[in-house]
């Protein structure tokens, strides 16, 4: 007997940066995923036999995604989303998550909607002003809170977040999705060199110029320091411009795969990760950077923001600094170059703290049962 369907739902299948909603739905044991939204987009394969979108392309196909997010009205895309019967449907982001709620009466199945960041932190003003989805996710939001069967932050941060925004407490959760631990191990005979690591998007949100500014700082003593900055994003011009000006020794590499971020990780002495919370209100969730760096026995400095201290616990897995803590951020990657046996030991206890609470398969596995106790209860509940 095939294991019943789920549908993963998301507006854009799937951007480079989302491995995280693919290694969810390829891990499930269980249920088999569809991954279906408005449209493909450059980024992460899919199996093709389990893609759905509205938006095939062209202009007819962008009239149709936009009549899809304006008014739910897809005829084709609905009928095919139904026949494959699923038997729930989990949608990432809350923005997705209102996208999908047109669907919803169709499949008369439960909705679970996973709010990841920005989604849950961001200001209505932002909202209103960023894109139709956001505009549409405003005007949906009360309808989500009364209809979706189960909210999921991915750290206890984005939990309270929504329940401070008048989501139903006993309809919300929080549940990390994991890396895999097995894939994340280091190749321990690489010798590390002397180098600060950053990874991710160059946005507001990622305080990357307080990163540095805090190297200028560790460079000033330690000259051989070299920063690595792997990412991208509307910022990058002006922080290359900000390094020019104020460091001795530093990469720009752009966007990497995750096989190059490994090997970057492997050689680093620390992971920083200086987030903040942006003008908008976009804050993190819980940044799988932090997690799969620790994985890989890559110490972590990062700011006390958000989900992170549930990743990094200070003094024991890496150091947490304050928001926009520049002398805190040198101070903390110094003390990391400069006693070893510290060095090894938030290495050793990152490994351990990551496979007893973020391990992929294990939260997959809860991932699953969460799938099951919302079936049972609407299975309880009988039609509605």
């Amino acid at each position: 007997m095939s294991n019943p369907n789920v549908i993963f739902f998301n507006g854009r299948l799937l951007p480079a940066s989302e491995t995280f909603i693919r290694a969810q739905g390829e891990g499930l044991k269980k249920f088999t995923p569809y991954y279906v939204g408005a449209r493909r987009v450059q980024g992460l394969s899919l199996p093709p036999e389990r893609t759905l979108v509205v938006n095939q392309g062209g202009p007819l196909g962008s009239v149709a995604e936009g009549l899809f997010k304006i008014s739910g009205f897809a005829e084709k895309f609905s009928r095919a989303v139904e026949q494959l019967k699923p038997v729930l449907v989990h949608a990432h982001f809350g923005v997705c998550g209102a996208l999908a709620l047109p669907l919803m009466p169709r499949l008369k199945v439960p909705l679970i909607v996973t709010f990841y960041g920005i989604d849950a932190t961001m200001t209505d003003r932002y909202a209103r002003q960023n894109s139709l989805s956001t505009r549409i996710y405003l005007k949906r939001r009360e309808q989500l809170k009364r209809e979706a069967d189960l909210f999921i932050g991915v750290s206890e941060f984005i939990k309270q977040k929504l329940i401070g925004q008048g989501f139903p407490a006993e309809k919300t959760i929080a549940h990390y999705y994991g890396v895999d631990t097995k894939q994340f191990q280091s190749e321990i005979q690489l010798p590390r060199q002397s180098i600060v690591l950053f990874v991710g998007r160059f946005s507001e949100k990622k305080g990357c110029e307080y990163l540095l500014r805090a190297m200028a700082q560790v460079q000033a003593v330690a000259s051989e320091i070299e920063l690595v900055m792997i990412g991208d994003g509307e910022l990058k011009t002006e922080l290359e411009t900000l390094a020019a000006k104020l460091l001795r020794r530093y990469q720009f590499l752009g966007f990497q795969t995750q096989s190059v971020v490994k090997s970057w990780m492997d050689r680093s002495m620390v992971l920083v990760v200086p987030s903040v919370t942006a003008s908008t209100g976009d804050s993190e969730g819980l940044p799988t950077v932090v997690v799969e760096a620790q994985s890989m026995g890559l110490p972590v400095v990062a700011s006390h923001h958000a989900g992170i201290p549930q990743a990094v616990i200070d003094g024991e897995t890496g150091f947490l600094t304050a928001e926009r803590d520049i002398a805190g951020l040198a101070t903390s990657i110094l003390q990391l170059f400069r006693d070893p046996e510290l060095w090894q030991r938030f290495s050793l206890n990152g490994k351990e703290h990551v496979e007893k609470n973020f391990n992929l398969h294990k939260q997959t596995t809860i991932l699953e049962s969460i799938y099951e106790s919302v079936l049972e209860r609407k299975a309880l509940r009988g039609p509605q």
